[in-house]
């Protein structure tokens, strides 16, 4: 229950933030951008003691973990992947536009306009 009341003190802060940006619409930007940060800075700090909020830092902990072990492509290999999607688009793009054209060559011989 004590989760639920954090949980709902952070949304309303994060609310607090983004009505204070158009509160102070007639200040400059960077005192209106200050109040949304504000906002979010502390609905995440009170949502960060949270249960789930505990259970978020791990998850994303675990995340950039995971993110490290991942094997990059190598430059030689992106371009060498790209070169071939580039490719297969041109093809595709052509046997689009021939089935296209064929096709309406078709209709035009069964509708009678093609006889010119």
């Amino acid at each position: 229950m004590v989760d639920k009341v954090k949980m709902v003190v952070a949304i309303l802060l994060v609310a607090a933030g983004i009505a204070a940006f158009y509160y102070f619409s007639g200040s400059p930007a960077i005192v209106r951008l200050a109040s949304v940060l504000a906002g979010l800075g502390a609905g995440a700090a009170v949502m960060w003691t949270t249960e789930p909020g505990k259970r978020f830092y791990v998850y994303s902990h675990e995340s950039v973990a995971e993110t490290k072990k991942v094997v990059w492509p190598t430059r030689k290999e992106t371009l060498q992947t790209t070169g071939i999607v580039f490719a297969f688009v041109v093809i595709m793009a052509l046997f689009l536009w021939l089935v296209d054209a064929s096709l309406l060559w078709a209709v035009k011989k069964l509708i009678g306009q093609g006889d010119s």
